[in-house]
């Protein structure tokens, strides 16, 4: 089962903090959430829930 670790409000947000993750040997995948004309999109990051947390760590130690 897939977790969201993080929720990004653009794309270079999004690949910004999935290439930190993957950087680490982690696997990680982006998925679009929300598209609209007025708000833009939202991206939620998510790793299998076994390495969310640790890959959570990641997030925080980067300060992404």
């Amino acid at each position: 089962m897939w977790t969201v670790i993080y929720i990004a409000s653009d794309k270079e947000t999004a690949l910004k903090v999935e290439e930190a993750i993957r950087s680490e040997g982690f696997l990680v995948a982006t998925r679009e959430v929300m598209k609209s004309k007025r708000h833009g999109c939202y991206i939620e990051v998510i790793v299998p829930e076994s390495e969310a947390q640790e890959a959570q760590n990641v997030i925080l130690e980067k300060n992404l």
